[in-house]
């Protein structure tokens, strides 16, 4: 059997204050916890029980790792920490990390060792697991896909190898070029083969 991709969901712990800053500028912490709790949870059950794929919890602050947080973060799900740095180094760290979550059979499967893997974040309420599995599935046949968001940015990305050193570096995050900004990098790096998802809202401010 080929190996099974692994999904990786980056969450933040879902505490007052603790993400969506932004939002909670426009409605308040309470408000914005309320909110980011219940986009994670939605988005979880959506996309983790799907016999295609594994579902991983990449999670920050890291020492939240060990924390139960109830239904936002579901227990028998598998977490790593993030770890500390930018978004383009909290991903390059999990699309490397993932790699030791493949069997030793799987990663010796194929030659050139590939891993497919689809990260995506957890402020995307409207990501249904056909997202994922069309994801999955247009990586057999291209390097990258890309999940655009409406302000610019993206709200998912798999590559079928991990991701090549300095991948994410001079990426302009939270921008309206931060997925131009990733194309340019990707195609840089060899990855021209790029597939696109349908566009969603991801929700960081009101």
């Amino acid at each position: 059997m080929p190996a099974r991709p692994r999904l990786v969901v980056f969450v933040r712990a879902p505490v007052i204050g603790g993400a969506k800053t932004r939002l909670a500028a426009g409605i308040g912490k309470v408000m914005a916890w309320r909110a980011y709790r219940a986009m994670t949870a939605k988005t979880l059950r959506r996309v983790r029980d799907d016999t295609r794929w594994l579902s991983v919890l990449a999670v920050s602050p890291d020492n939240a790792v060990t924390r139960d947080f109830g239904p936002a973060w579901p227990g028998d799900l598998q977490r790593w920490p993030q770890g500390q740095g930018d978004l383009g180094t909290r991903q390059a760290r999990a699309f490397e990390g993932v790699k030791h979550l493949f069997s030793s059979r799987e990663r010796g499967e194929k030659k050139g060792r590939r891993w497919p893997v689809t990260v995506i974040g957890s402020d995307a309420p409207d990501i249904t697991r056909r997202d994922v599995a069309q994801a999955f599935t247009l990586l057999k046949r291209h390097d990258a896909v890309i999940g655009p968001a409406k302000d610019g940015g993206y709200w998912l990305l798999a590559l079928k190898r991990p991701a090549p050193r300095g991948l994410f570096d001079g990426i302009r995050w939270s921008s309206a070029q931060t997925r131009s900004d990733l194309e340019v990098r990707l195609r840089g790096h060899g990855l021209s083969r790029i597939a696109y998802l349908r566009e969603l809202a991801d929700v960081d401010e009101v």
